[in-house]
């Protein structure tokens, strides 16, 4: 079976001040039950940026997008296993991963939490990769 791109877009326009012309998908499926979802941020998935300076609002925003992104490919939000976590400052974890705390309680997946130096914009605090493997 052939992997599943997912809300696949271009780079392109994205990005301002930028000329990136970069095919990707914010989601993978790949055997039929594992999914791998990168560059989820404050942008919602119409392309919108949410939680200028607040870097819990931009995590709140990243993790509906994990729940639709999930529930389209026929996941649940109990199917995470795990989360890597990418902050701009150590002073976001808090706010940060209690915002994730929300979307995920009693899911327990493991995770792996880095400070960076940057992101793709100045304004992003934060960005989780996510895999998620639905039962067969």
């Amino acid at each position: 079976m052939a992997h599943d791109r997912l809300r696949r877009f271009n780079t392109m326009g994205r990005w301002p001040n930028q000329e990136i012309d970069y095919d990707v998908s914010l989601m993978v499926r790949a055997t039929g039950r594992n999914l791998f979802l990168g560059g989820l941020t404050g942008f919602d998935l119409e392309g919108n940026f949410h939680g200028k300076g607040d870097p819990a609002a931009q995590a709140d925003q990243a993790m509906k997008n994990l729940k639709v992104l999930v529930e389209e490919a026929g996941g649940k939000l109990e199917h995470v296993c795990k989360i890597t976590t990418y902050l701009l400052d150590r002073a976001y974890r808090e706010p940060v991963y209690n915002a994730v705390a929300r979307h995920l309680r009693g899911i327990a997946p493991c995770g792996t939490g880095l400070i960076v130096s940057g992101l793709a914009m100045a304004d992003m605090l934060v960005e989780f990769d996510v895999d998620v493997v639905i039962p067969s």
